[in-house]
């Protein structure tokens, strides 16, 4: 222990009194450690952090696969989520959800609309989660709803088509302090809901958001089971989520949940026939979608630090050559080689400590940076700290580079010839060493090259992916989602006059050139899937029945989002309720279903859960992406809005030219409100910002490898300059007699520049065998891009080689302008 103190007492000395030496190469382990923890710190909340349940490792999502369309983690229908809950034993509570929406009003404050979600009474059971104040709803208050919504509709003779407003609610945290000042008595009060009174039973603790991730949670409430949906085995549309009891594994819950599935689907054949109940562990749920981006990014910075780690031993094995006398002289003195290896450790680790703090701070830095600009969409990153298992890492980072970049050069150095170390004039370098040199240099190019190729990849695939046409002209156009109250609005009717009159207000604004509605909006990642038919056939035959998306518009929505005809009319407001059925359709479904002619003219029906509907086909509009730049276009047709009442709408504007959209929203809010004083907006933001918002994540993706590549390029650069600078050095004597003896300017630069490009080369080639390895790695984060592209991986090479070839050149400048008679005298 005390020969430890001493050398690290000595190598504390040695790197004080270089302090050139030792900030190069802090700073450089400080970027990789740093940018290491940083993102290790984001796979540690997202990836590997347990959920913050009890026992999350019995959480499960329920889900539906589609034997026949090949799809899976498809929504439930209540009937279904009933059955499970009657014929299985493999779990302990099961909860059916849907998320919604509520206004709420009549607090004297402006209406506002709410986010929540409408739940069975064991959804906190399932997530073992109780209320900070109050309680939760029960089963008997959740089947009190039911009732009084069958005996509505009882009387009424048909259902609203959506849940009732619930009479009893919990209330999220976040809302319970914004709007309520976090008064403890706001258990037991009644607040206005979607025009009808309801009671607050409980409030949820600070930072539980279940099922919504990325938006918090304002609500729960008791899902309403008596209305149309539920009663119909065709509507799908409720997530699920259990936990399974003590000791039963997920294998066994899908595989009774697979017994299940084959009774329903013999007794209900029309639609259970393709169905398979299946689950998924909730953790792999949320997190599935982001685990190769962060474990690609996770790479990357891995690979930042091995470049770090290659520069650093190239500086030590230079210094090492120049403290040769100083090892002989203490092997002579009758220090072991092992006792010279310690020593050189002990300064390796020194560094890689000093590294290791100011990397500590770096990613401190960093994960702040990183949570200004990462994707909203991406789970769990409201969660990220440097807790023990991110300090571990750090720690253990931190010892690993320092064994990595200091074992070689600490080798190379035990292995001093004590009779040629002590030879006057001698200058300590060998072979040996230069071939590690260029070793380290060969392994930083191959790596360099192996994240630029990462990199132009998703370069490459982001600008494909921003040449996608949308199929609409989002430029100038302000949206928002408006919401009617069922409460306040029951009747198809009053719906419709509600929509007129605010759509009234909105077109009459100052500032636009047109108005209208829509649902669901473009980008938007949402969609009704309903069932169809074409040319009057029925839907007894499978063969004959085709899926697309069902949108709802208004006369002046196409034309306000820039959607074009391209062939027939658009809506007018004269394709109202009591006028004929008419359709518009996507390209992609008169393609599909009328590959041998027109489809203007033709017939289609459509069935959804208000039975079939036939019209006749007036339009052709382009095909328009929904759920994202990246996915695929299916079928879509359109429905005037007169025609199918939706008690949900989004209203969009187009400013006019010089007019800044995003202005707009207040006097958009103010034009809503002079229509229904008790209507809120949500979602106000510009066709633009969606259309960028849906790009983020891969945004985000590109710019964090593209940094990390540009790192790993100017490291590596760094890295050949030095060497080839001390090439230079070494070979002074022999550059002098060179000259001395004729040679010209270009052969000395073709001495130097030849040998830092046949590392170069070297490293290229490696790299690009590693490159064409592991960039199979990231082909689902790619679109329209091959992982193998030749024209990256050519581009990449060439930028690596330029980069590489100037490093080299001005050494190789340097060398050319030695005095011969000077370099004849150089020891």
């Amino acid at each position: 222990m005390k020969n430890l103190w001493q050398d690290v007492r000595y190598g504390a000395r040695v790197l004080w009194k270089r302090p050139g030496f030792t900030a190069v190469a802090v700073l450089a382990l400080a970027l990789g450690i740093g940018a290491n923890t940083a993102i290790f710190s984001v796979v540690n909340s997202v990836l590997l952090r347990p959920l913050p349940y009890p026992q999350p490792e019995r959480l499960v999502r329920v889900t539906v696969a589609n034997v026949q369309r090949g799809t899976r983690d498809n929504p439930a229908a209540y009937l279904d989520f009933a059955d499970w809950q009657q014929q299985t034993n493999s779990f302990e509570a099961l909860a059916a959800y849907s998320s919604g929406s509520a206004s709420l009003t009549g607090d004297g404050s402006a209406p506002e609309q709410l986010n929540g979600v409408v739940t069975t009474p064991d959804m906190f059971k399932v997530m073992g989660v109780s209320p900070a104040l109050g309680r939760t709803f029960t089963a008997e208050e959740a089947a009190r709803i039911a009732a009084r919504g069958e005996k509505k509709e009882g009387a009424e003779g048909q259902g609203s088509g959506a849940a009732a407003a619930p009479q009893v609610v919990v209330i999220g945290h976040g809302l319970w302090q914004r709007r309520f000042g976090g008064d403890p008595s706001i258990v037991g009060r009644d607040v206005m809901l979607d025009n009808a009174p309801s009671t607050v039973v409980g409030v949820m603790p600070e930072g539980f958001r279940y099922p919504l991730d990325y938006d918090e949670v304002e609500f729960w409430a008791p899902l309403d089971t008596s209305n149309e949906f539920m009663r119909h085995r065709g509507a799908s549309f409720l997530d699920v989520v259990a936990r399974l009891k003590s000791g039963v594994s997920q294998e066994q819950a899908s595989a009774e949940l697979a017994a299940v599935s084959e009774r329903l689907a013999a007794d209900y054949p029309n639609t259970n026939r393709t169905r398979r109940a299946e689950t998924q562990s909730l953790h792999e749920r949320l997190v599935g979608d982001i685990r190769p981006a962060l474990l690609v990014l996770l790479g990357a910075v891995g690979c930042v630090l091995l470049i770090a780690c290659a520069n650093v031993a190239n500086l030590l094995l230079v210094r090492a050559a120049s403290r040769q006398k100083e090892f002989a002289v203490r092997t002579a003195l009758g220090a072991s080689r092992w006792r010279i290896m310690r020593q050189l450790l002990t300064e390796s680790f020194l560094l890689s400590l000093a590294g290791g703090v100011a990397g500590l701070l770096f990613a401190l830095w960093g994960v702040d940076l990183l949570l200004a600009v990462v994707p909203a969409d991406i789970p769990r990153m409201g969660g990220i700290s440097t807790d023990a298992r991110v300090l571990v890492f750090t720690l253990g980072a931190t010892l690993a580079t320092g064994l990595v970049f200091g074992l070689a050069p600490a080798l190379q150095a035990s292995k001093t010839s004590l009779n040629e170390s002590l030879k006057e004039g001698e200058r300590g370098s060998t072979a040996s060493r230069n071939r590690l040199r260029g070793g380290l240099i060969v392994a930083e190019v191959a790596l360099s090259l192996v994240l630029l190729a990462g990199a132009g990849l998703l370069v490459k695939s982001f600008w494909k992916l921003t040449a996608v046409n949308p199929g609409f002209n989002p430029e100038g156009v302000l949206t928002a989602t408006m919401t009617l109250s069922d409460n306040k609005y029951e009747e198809d009717d009053q719906q419709r006059e509600a929509y007129r009159r605010a759509l009234e207000r909105v077109a009459a604004m100052p500032g636009i050139d047109s108005a209208g509605l829509i649902s669901p909006l473009p980008m938007s990642g949402n969609s009704i899937g309903t069932n169809f038919t074409v040319n009057n056939n029925t839907f007894d035959a499978p063969e004959n029945v085709y899926r697309g998306e069902r949108k709802a518009v208004s006369a002046d929505a196409l034309r306000t989002l820039g959607i074009p005809v391209v062939r027939g009319r658009a809506f007018t407001e004269r394709d109202g309720e009591g006028a004929p059925r008419v359709f518009l359709v996507s390209e992609e479904l008169a393609r599909k279903c009328f590959p041998d002619g027109d489809a203007l003219g033709r017939q289609m029906s459509m069935r959804d859960l208000g039975g079939i509907s036939t019209g006749e086909i007036v339009g052709i509009v382009t095909d328009v992406k929904y759920e994202g730049l990246d996915a695929e276009t299916p079928p879509a047709y359109y429905v005037s809005y007169l025609q199918t009442p939706s008690n949900g709408l989004s209203v969009v504007v187009r400013a006019r030219a010089g007019t800044d959209a995003a202005a707009l929203a207040p006097t958009l809010r103010a034009a809503v409100l002079e229509a229904d004083k008790d209507q809120p907006l949500a979602e106000v933001r510009t066709m633009s910002a969606m259309l960028a918002n849906s790009l983020a994540r891969e945004r985000f993706q590109m710019l964090l490898l593209s940094i990390f590549a540009g790192t790993a390029l100017l490291l590596a650069a760094v890295g050949l300059f030095g060497v080839m600078s001390y090439t230079v050095a070494q070979r002074t004597h022999e550059i002098g007699i060179r000259m001395a003896l004729g040679a010209q300017t270009r052969d000395v630069m073709r001495l130097i520049i030849g040998r830092g490009m046949a590392l170069t080369l070297a490293g290229v080639g490696v790299g690009l065998v590693g490159a064409f390895a592991l960039t199979r790695l990231m082909s689902g984060l790619l679109y329209g891009v091959s992982a193998h592209d030749p024209a990256t991986f050519a581009l990449v090479t060439a930028l690596l080689v330029i980069v590489a070839f100037l490093s080299c050149y001005l050494p190789a400048r340097r060398a050319t302008k030695v005095d011969p008679m000077v370099a004849l005298r150089y020891e």
